[in-house]
């Protein structure tokens, strides 16, 4: 009987799979990718056209053996990792490892073992059977394209990385994408930051028909004009002329408007959906839907793939599906809300339809009968998929507009004001799904007015007007949800990428979130500046999106990936050699300001250091020992948030890699985000990465304008600051009421080294005077040696104060001591 080995990339994914076939398979995962270039080295040689060196990714040797061995024994070998370009990648290099290059082969003695390629739309026994019965070669279009974007991120990557390094900080990246997207994040910023409020106002007339209800309508302007109201002013004086109009119904314009289904889910418009209705980060939802497509045990049935493959750009639904839901519409919702054909709807641009869009592979397997087998996680995804979908192939919401213009007479003078309100007529799709949005809109507004019977030259009587004051709003922030529709829109790398660039943008500590809108941070700012001024081309959205439209090129066939690449290099080439001479240098950056030091009352000056900005005394000479070495933290002014963004920043935070709940913990080095999965997830964030901690106000004036302090937490723990920052940048030290015993000139001062945030007590003299002590000292001599000062402990047996003489064995309880919180260890 003749065997075959079947490789796909995850356990999971193997044993969903292996139910489906027949005793003569034997499934094995290779754990993702198999080779890659080289950490060490760029891998790359630009000079022999751009001819890569892969190797087995460190860690993966035992995997590839492995494998190797079972090949040995079998006739055919199935290649079947996911559908795409990373997975016809895996597939390639498989191939490799395993003795051939996927091209179909007879086994011959003489000849190595046939390789063939198969590919699942779903994983199910239908999509299985499907694909092992159309098994083909590996398709070297598909593998060239993965191959340039590997080599177009490692070039810029490790070329533009060490600039970063040299010019700012070590442990900074570029990348090709990244950094575009977080241009995207800064130039909104600033924008914000730049944008002038213009006031405007608003007069909604509360008026009555003959019949019940009364409703508002709003002024547009003056006869058939329109007008803008600009300031109180206007607002007034059309105020006082509209209390003695007459009101007259102008017109009635009655119509009816349908509402169509949004189409099934493509993968951006997923992610996009999941953020604003579950509030989930779009690395986890593709972790669940990954999950939901490799299989899920569903009891007596075993492991089932709910869905169809979560990386898609395309909208087309098989004809089998399309029956087995156009079948189940009528039974469960009645024949009215079945169309007399299928929908169809119209993918974009590009868009790869060899896939079909994201589906549940059966839709008889209703959310809420498989609900007992899923993670609370897994069924709230599962359950939009299913809904979305289903609502694909219903019929459309049906609404009864109607727009009323008014007219309010008043002497010569005749302003117009207009209503428009809807009433559903017919619920259609909206029955089971309605789609996020990201802001209310008119149709909105058009729901909430209910009118009553009204005709053309009908008399109204005004009970009300209603004059507001409004400003114009800048843009908003981006949250994950409209990052990712900016990027897809611009054509910025793939929505299989997203995931990875939001990530990484976060990781590096380029952006923080505040209330679930993405900040650009100091460093980020300061990075996206450099690379943005010193290379023109290739951070440019525009050039960024046409790069990914010859990646599309090349996985179809009409461009040979080298080509390509030599034509980007030419550009980047450019860039680099400008940036290598003109990139600032950060690291000597001294940018004057108006402040003063606290210690010798020179001016200060804003430095640059490893964990970003700090004032510093200009005085300080690195060559002259007795030179001011005053330095204070330069708190970073945060946007304020406003009321629903503070509520999202309270909501419960899961970990951004297996779903489970974040707890805050305390370690040695202050508060940490963990998560509850640990040991088998060791997740951790530190308090200040994600999230902003909020102020905590004090009683406590400042000296210097006379403002409350407040608690703020900064790049090294918490510090006390000026409320009035920027206006006030007054930081206190943390004096702990104790002259320093080795100077007698000083103050001993409570510090946080800046390494590992270790608390020690130091001379406000430093580095004149070099006292330090691990310990906080107490103004008290020892009674047993004469030593001048005591500390205090913490010992496993409790608190104490002791003598740090080391020849004196002088120790008592310290019952006043505060509680030291229990120290937990991250993870």
């Amino acid at each position: 009987m003749s065997k075959s080995l079947v490789i796909v990339e995850s356990p999971a994914k193997a044993k969903t799979i292996k139910k489906y076939l027949g005793r003569g398979f034997e499934v094995e995962a290779s754990l993702g990718h198999v080779k890659d270039l080289p950490k060490s080295k760029l891998g790359v040689d630009i000079e022999n056209d751009f001819d890569t060196e892969y190797i087995v990714i460190p860690g993966k040797e035992k995997v590839v053996a492995k494998l190797k061995k079972l090949a040995k024994d079998v006739d055919a070998i199935y290649l079947a990792p996911d559908p795409d370009r990373e997975g016809e990648a895996i597939a390639a290099h498989l191939a490799e490892e395993l003795g051939g290059n996927g091209s179909s082969r007879k086994k011959k003695k003489s000849d190595g073992i046939e390789i063939r390629r198969v590919t699942f739309n779903e994983i199910t026994k239908r999509g299985v059977t499907d694909g092992f019965n159309q098994p083909r070669d590996i398709d070297r279009n598909l593998v060239d394209a993965q191959q340039a974007r590997r080599v177009l991120d490692r070039l810029v990557g490790y070329q533009v990385s060490p600039l970063l390094w040299d010019k700012v900080r070590r442990g900074l990246s570029a990348g090709r994408v990244q950094t575009v997207a977080l241009r995207l994040i800064v130039e909104r910023e600033r924008e914000i930051k730049a944008f002038e409020k213009k006031e405007y106002w608003t007069i909604d007339a509360h008026l009555a028909a003959a019949k019940p209800p009364a409703f508002d309508a709003r002024f547009l302007g003056r006869g058939e004009e329109k007008v803008e109201v600009p300031n109180g002013e206007e607002a007034e004086k059309l105020r006082a002329a509209l209390e003695r109009a007459d009101w007259r119904v102008r017109s009635v314009e009655k119509k009816e408007r349908r509402r169509n289904a949004a189409p099934p889910f493509t993968t951006s418009k997923l992610q996009q959906d999941a953020s604003r209705k579950l509030r989930f980060s779009v690395k986890r939802t593709m972790m669940i839907a990954q999950r939901l497509y490799e299989g899920v045990e569903l009891g007596e049935e075993g492991s089932i793939g709910l869905i169809t493959y979560m990386r898609t750009d395309s909208t087309r639904v098989s004809n089998d599906a399309l029956a087995e839901v156009r079948e189940m519409i009528p039974q469960q919702y009645g024949p009215d809300y079945l169309p007399e054909s299928a929908n169809t709807f119209k993918s974009k641009k590009g868009a790869q339809d060899a896939h079909e869009a994201i589906r549940p592979t059966s839709p008889a397997r209703h959310p809420d009968h498989i609900k007992q087998y899923l993670k609370e996680d897994e069924y709230k995804v599962y359950k939009l998929i299913w809904q979305r979908f289903v609502a694909s192939q219903m019929n459309p919401a049906v609404f009864d507009q109607t727009t009323v213009d008014i007219d309010a007479l008043a002497g010569e003078e005749k302003y117009w004001f207009r209503v428009t309100g809807s009433v559903m007529k017919f619920d259609g799709f909206l029955k089971v799904y309605e789609e996020s949005k990201e802001a209310r809109d008119e149709e909105d507004e058009e729901l909430k007015h209910k009118l009553p019977p009204l005709e053309a030259g009908q008399t109204l009587t005004l009970r009300e007007l209603k004059p507001e004051q409004h400003f114009t709003e800048p843009p908003p922030r981006f949250n994950e949800a409209s990052l990712v529709k900016e990027l897809e829109e611009r054509g910025i790398g793939r929505p299989s990428t997203y995931s990875a660039i939001l990530s990484t943008i976060q990781e590096r500590q380029y952006v923080q979130k505040l209330g679930g809108k993405f900040v650009p941070t100091e460093i980020g700012l300061v990075v996206t500046d450099l690379l943005v001024d010193n290379f023109k081309d290739i951070f440019d959205p525009q050039y960024t999106a046409r790069l990914e439209e010859e990646l599309d090129e090349i996985e179809e066939g009409q461009e040979k990936w080298t080509d390509a690449l030599r034509e980007f290099y030419k550009k980047f080439q450019k860039d680099l050699r400008y940036a290598e001479k003109h990139m600032e240098n950060i690291k000597r950056m001294e940018k004057p300001t108006e402040e003063k030091c606290e210690r010798c009352g020179a001016p200060l000056v804003i430095k640059w250091g490893k964990h970003g900005s700090f004032f510093a005394c200009s005085t300080y000479d690195k060559d002259d020992p007795n030179s001011c070495t005053f330095t204070k933290e330069n708190p970073i002014d945060l946007p304020d948030l406003d009321s629903a963004d503070l509520q999202e920043t309270t909501q419960e935070e899961y970990c951004e890699n297996c779903g489970r709940p974040m707890v805050l913990k305390r370690g040695r080095f202050g508060q940490f985000m963990a998560c509850t999965g640990y040991p088998d997830c060791k997740t951790t964030r530190r308090l200040d990465a994600g999230r902003k901690v909020p102020d905590i106000p004090l009683d406590e004036t400042c000296p210097k304008c006379g403002r409350n302090m407040v608690i703020r937490h900064g790049r090294y723990g918490e510090f006390t600051s000026c409320s009035g920052y920027p206006d006030c940048k007054y930081v206190k030290q943390n004096y702990i009421g104790m002259n320093c015993p080795l100077c007698k000139d000083g103050e001993l001062v409570e510090k946080k080294a800046r390494r590992k945030g270790n608390v020690f007590y130091g001379c406000s003299n430093y580095p004149k005077c070099k006292f330090t002590s691990a310990n906080k000292p107490l103004p008290e001599k020892c009674p047993q040696c004469g030593h001048e000062y005591l500390v205090e402990k913490y010992l496993k047996s409790g608190p104490v104060i002791a003598c740090p003489n080391k020849e004196c064995d002088y120790s008592r309880e310290n019952p006043n001591a505060a509680p030291q919180q229990e120290a937990h260890v991250a993870g």
